[in-house]
């Protein structure tokens, strides 16, 4: 499926459908996790209507990738989640809905912040409002962040070697809990923020199943990483292409990374078990275990590319957390998910499909184009 073949007709009635069962729909479905997920539900015979705007550079070729792997069972709408009439009927048949779209960039948040409120915090509820006058109770699973709990600017730290490590024991041995009080710092996290509450009171006062994941920093295959957001990917894109690396900071930040299936498998158990844990917002993230370093993972990217990486270091950004890691203990008590996959072998894997990515690329650059009269 080429991009030129992608229908781009807005405010889309609901898509005919192949099978007979509820489709999954996923909002913000061609981005790195949206896709990821789709795929997942695809891969088992059901049937995904993808709802995206294609305004992220990178996500049509995430959607070319979902057709010419599974054809019809793909059901693209093209339609803006702040557009409450745009999105509405793509609802009323929906089994259960993911929620991923959203202005990601805390940078682009500061320098356009209505822009950010509009599609984060009125896009939210345009969702929560689709999906409740459907009358399906189709659950709704949103995909939030580590930015509500703030900078953490409170947390005393230490730095040792080239990490920082808390002082407090708890989060130093299990990292940041829900308990964490909400403190939403640049209007990212702000905006996010209240998308995340509108989602657990949609629960509480009209009774719709939802639940939120805070996501810590998640990587992996189909993510086109940019300086704003995806860093591992970004990194490693930067250095295969032998381009200079951003670090702002001392780059001793640290941040529990998460691979991509491991994400899904946690999006996947919180569906399965929506009627128990409705209402509630879990942490998701690599954990202690996969806690890293911007400057290890820039020495692991090293090993792997077998080069020297050229590095541009600037301040520290608004808002910049010097630590956080999840702590997934009450994800893994509700729902027995563990993330499985090391980071250095996650790492290798998006390696490994950056590079083959880039030689379909070039393949696909070096076919003759077709001239008609």
């Amino acid at each position: 499926m080429s991009a030129g073949r992608l229908d781009r007709t807005k405010g889309l009635a609901m898509p005919a459908l192949s099978r007979k069962s509820a489709p999954i729909l996923v909002v913000g479905g061609s981005g790195f996790l949206g896709c990821n997920v789709a795929d997942s539900f695809l891969r088992e015979g059901k049937d995904v209507i993808v709802l995206d705007n294609l305004s992220r550079a990178g996500v049509e070729r995430n959607l070319e990738w979902l057709v010419d792997n599974h054809g019809s069972a793909v059901h693209f709408v093209l339609a803006d989640i702040r557009e409450l009439a745009e999105i509405e009927p793509v609802f009323k048949e929906a089994e259960a809905v993911f929620h991923f779209a959203a202005q990601t960039a805390v940078t682009t948040s500061l320098d356009e912040p209505i822009d950010d409120f509009e599609t984060n915090a009125r896009g939210t509820i345009n969702v929560l409002e689709a999906a409740r006058r459907a009358n399906r109770r189709a659950p709704v699973i949103f995909a939030s962040t580590n930015k509500v709990y703030g900078a953490l600017a409170d947390m005393a730290m230490n730095a040792v070697g080239d990490r920082y490590v808390p002082v407090d024991e708890t989060p130093r041995r299990y990292g940041v809990g829900e308990a964490q009080p909400l403190d939403f710092c640049t209007p990212y996290g702000c905006s996010k923020g209240v998308a995340d509450q509108y989602v657990l009171d949609y629960a509480k006062s009209y009774g719709v199943p939802t639940a939120v994941l805070r996501m810590s920093c998640v990587y992996g295959p189909r993510q086109f990483g940019t300086e704003d957001q995806g860093w591992v990917a970004h990194f490693l894109i930067r250095a295969l292409a032998g381009e200079p690396i951003s670090v702002y900071g001392d780059g001793k930040q640290v941040r529990d990374i998460l691979h991509v299936g491991d994400a899904v498998a946690a999006y996947r158990a919180v569906l399965s078990s929506i009627e128990r844990i409705q209402g509630r917002a879990f942490n998701l993230g690599g954990g202690p275990e996969n806690a890293v370093s911007v400057a290890e993972v820039l020495r692991e990217i090293e090993l792997l590319t077998g080069r020297r990486l050229m590095t541009v270091r600037s301040d520290r950004r608004i808002g910049d957390q010097l630590f956080f890691v999840a702590d997934t203990r009450a994800l893994q008590e509700a729902l027995g998910w563990k993330a499985r996959t090391a980071w250095r072998a996650g790492l290798r894997d998006l390696h490994a499909w950056l590079l083959q990515d880039w030689i379909e690329v070039s393949k696909a650059q070096r076919q003759p184009r077709r001239v008609t009269a």
